[in-house]
């Protein structure tokens, strides 16, 4: 069974007291920048940092008012500290404070993300060195075609989640950036040197030129990433929605004791799991076309962007996060049938080793084209007598009189299919591990 999604991290990182609690930070940051400077009294920032907080509820308050979220924050916050508060938001906008704490939000959330992917992969490593000598079927446009192993699938998937890995990080370097460059971006009223230490303290980097806000394919590429990891998440899902099916049965997703699958058959055990899994991947790209749509603002900047991303930057984190996590358990959970998967590799009584056939008959001087009309031919018999297709190979007299039954053996053995399981492993980085579990 999967077990209720009980982590709460994500969702508390887009609160609106961690978003208020960044807004200070940056604020008393930028204060520390002008004193820095000389401009600001070292005794006047020591006060703003023992007196200044915020009340969300009265932020709310004073928003509903002046319908302007910074300045009902700063307002709230002035209130608290006082006289020294007029030096908190000097010579900055708006954009200033909200677009520097985006980014580090959004390293924040991209950093969990992080770690939850790479969870996932270390599952589908796992599973992969488990099943890395299972036999099974491939498939090519659903139907049969030649002998893989179940964990050389899986390994397929955890090389894919390293691109994913690798992406995430490049993305979440491309969204940590912060501007304190005033209200076009020109650093009329502030010194570039407030944008330099703020962003170094917060761990985020000046954007080297930006108008009013940071340029927004910054933030589509994170959703683009985002979308993207839930595409291999939904492959991997629609995987194993096939394999679960009741003509196939080669694997299903975790189903508890106490689990009921239809409220009208009771025998039932559906892949709900991964079906969710596939239908939230929707959603994620979805979002990711609206951050596309993001980038072309007017002019220096308009809030075209604002509302859109209040949405969909917290919807994104907290759904993948979500994906991530659940997805994880599934692979855990993931009861593998080999008996199964063996049965369904015979199952065509071996029209899929036509190629080997294929193969020898066209080193023993046939042409190609010869070859392949020959062995068609014999696998359509096959196909409609019920036949054997090993029998009905061995049978005809012309393969009879060029192949040996050596030959024969081997090419209807699935072991030489498989035999470079060991180099893929090596390839995708599982042979350290495999030689040592």
């Amino acid at each position: 069974m999967i077990p209720r999604y009980t982590r709460p991290e994500m969702g508390q990182l887009w609160s609106d007291e961690t978003k208020f609690q960044t807004w200070l930070e940056v604020e008393i940051l930028a204060c520390e920048a002008w004193s820095e400077l000389g401009e600001i009294p070292r005794e006047a920032v020591d006060e703003i940092k023992r007196k200044a907080r915020f009340d969300v509820q009265r932020i709310l308050e004073i928003e509903a008012e002046v319908h302007h979220d910074v300045i009902a924050f700063l307002t709230n916050v002035a209130e608290n500290v006082g006289p020294a508060s007029r030096y908190i938001h000097y010579g900055m906008t708006s954009s200033d404070l909200l677009d520097t704490s985006l980014a580090v939000l959004l390293r924040r959330a991209g950093q969990m993300l992080y770690d939850g992917l790479a969870k996932l992969r270390e599952a589908v490593g796992r599973r992969a060195l488990e099943h890395k000598n299972t036999l099974c079927v491939a498939r090519t446009h659903g139907v049969h075609s030649e002998p893989i192993t179940f964990g050389w699938k899986l390994a397929v998937w955890y090389d894919e989640l390293r691109r994913h890995l690798e992406r995430l990080e490049r993305a979440i370097d491309t969204v940590s950036v912060g501007k304190i460059s005033g209200a076009v971006g020109t650093w009329a009223y502030v010194d570039p040197f407030v944008e330099k230490y703020v962003c170094e303290k917060l761990g985020l980097k000046p954007a080297p030129a930006s108008t009013q806000v940071v340029q927004r394919d910054r933030h589509a590429e994170f959703l683009s990433t985002l979308a993207l990891i839930g595409n291999s998440l939904e492959k991997f899902a629609i995987e194993i929605r096939h394999l679960q099916r009741t003509e196939v049965l080669e694997v299903e997703e975790p189903f508890g004791k106490k689990q009921k699958g239809s409220s009208a058959m009771p025998h039932k055990k559906n892949p709900i799991t991964c079906e969710r899994i596939a239908g939230q991947a929707r959603v994620l790209r979805a979002n990711a076309l609206a951050a596309m749509e993001n980038v072309a603002l007017w002019h220096e900047r308009d809030i075209s962007h604002s509302s859109v991303e209040r949405v969909i930057i917290p919807d994104s984190t907290i759904l993948l996060d979500y994906m991530l996590a659940t997805f994880t358990r599934v692979v855990d959970g993931l009861v593998v049938y080999p008996e199964r998967m063996r049965q369904n590799l015979d199952l065509t009584g071996g029209l899929i080793y036509s190629q080997a056939v294929l193969l020898l008959l066209a080193k023993k001087g046939l042409t190609r084209e010869e070859a392949y009309s020959l062995v068609q031919s014999l696998a359509m018999k096959a196909r409609e007598t019920g036949q054997n297709f090993r029998e009905v190979i061995e049978s005809d007299p012309k393969i009879a009189e060029l192949l040996t039954p050596e030959e024969l053996a081997w090419a209807f053995d699935p072991a030489k299919n498989v035999r470079r399981v060991d180099e893929v492993f090596e390839r995708v980085g599982l042979s350290e591990r495999a030689s040592t579990n």
